[in-house]
């Protein structure tokens, strides 16, 4: 079982009883076709949504599970704008032009279901006046975008390995004044170099590492088995190749995992952590991994750089050496465009080299 995808339908759950009844049953309606994860987005966005016509007064209900078809159906065009100008100007700087489009599109979603799909007990369209069918979604290039905003913020070529060896030996001797930071970092010196070569040396997910086993591992092999996605949405487990540098830090990590962690014996989490105040380690979570990457990467010189990044920065190197469907598999992209956002960033890196050649 997917423990993310269990979160999100937890949370999915928390939250539809708090929603108009009329979300929960496009919700229904969607669940074949998507994930737990992709729906709690949608609840997330239907949440922003009510919570901003109620602080509008464009209800009377008090709450949002209270809003009828009704308050939906006298929307009008303006009111549409002025959310769109409320999402725009939210002091976060959480809503990009992209995640805006993305959220009016959940939005128009939902309306398009209740007013040509949904049906009342005398089978006349659940709403009647659809404003959601006025608006045009000015789509951006979103791999283009982001191509743009990774620019500069990820690993090229020689600095995979540099980084990777930062961690092994350099990062001790930068804090080698700190004692409390330094007992840390022996103590999880080959753990952390071994998380960080291997989605540098294969792309994984960071979710795709928290879930992985020792069973999971192939060494021989050079696979590890993870859950993976396809187009419609079903989990299906895949090995994933690794490069013989994310087998020498593997070895060396397995080495030491057991004494180092002193796990119970029905823990087979691959990577582990000892919480404080306890003696047996177990899973390590997202979240550490997460702020060990960034520990690491701000002590190298690369403040910008995340553990998602770490996946990108393997990719461009890999499309580099190898065609878009081979980096699409090796990803686990249900799609080749997803995978485009590589060919961009390849773009750059060789308009970079071809000024840095050698004379």
């Amino acid at each position: 079982m997917n423990i993310f995808k269990e979160k999100a339908r937890q949370e999915l759950d928390r939250k539809l009883p708090l929603l108009p009844w009329y979300v929960e049953k496009y919700m229904d309606y969607k669940r074949a076709d998507l994930s737990p994860t992709t729906l709690l987005e949608y609840a997330r966005d239907y949440e922003t949504f009510f919570g901003w016509m109620l602080a509008e007064g464009l209800t009377e209900a008090s709450r949002p599970s209270e809003i009828t078809l009704s308050d939906l159906e006298a929307l009008r065009l303006e009111n549409i704008d002025l959310y769109k100008a409320f999402l725009a100007g939210k002091r976060d700087r959480t809503n990009a032009k992209a995640t805006i489009v993305r959220k009016l599109s959940s939005l128009r979603s939902l309306f398009h279901y209740l007013s040509q799909i949904a049906e009342d007990e005398n089978y006349y369209p659940l709403l009647r006046r659809n404003v959601m069918a006025k608006i045009e979604l000015k789509r951006t290039s979103k791999v283009r975008d982001m191509a743009n905003k990774l620019e500069g913020k990820l690993l090229q070529e020689d600095e995979i390995a540099s980084f990777i060896a930062y961690i092994r030996e350099g990062y001790g001797h930068d804090v080698e004044g700190n004692k409390q930071a330094l007992h840390a970092y022996r103590l999880n010196r080959e753990r952390d170099a071994s998380i960080i070569s291997l989605i540098l040396h294969s792309g994984l997910r960071v979710s795709e590492v928290v879930n992985l086993t020792v069973d999971d591992v192939d060494l021989d092999r050079k696979l590890v088995y993870v859950h993976r996605k396809g187009t419609r949405e079903e989990a299906f487990k895949t090995g994933v190749y690794f490069r013989q540098e994310a087998k020498e830090d593997l070895l060396r990590y397995l080495a030491i995992r057991d004494d180092g962690y002193r796990p119970p014996r029905r823990e087979k989490a691959l990577f582990l952590a000892v919480p404080n105040g306890q003696r047996e380690g177990k899973r390590m979570t997202r979240r550490a991994i997460q702020e060990m990457v960034t520990k690491y990467a701000k002590r190298f010189g690369k403040p910008h750089l995340r553990v998602h990044r770490l996946r990108h920065s393997f990719a461009t190197d890999y499309y580099l050496q190898n065609d878009l469907y081979k980096t699409q598999e090796q990803l686990g992209h249900a799609s080749p465009e997803t995978t485009q956002l590589y060919a961009h960033l390849t773009d750059k890196t060789m308009s970079r080299a071809i000024d840095n050649r050698r004379e």
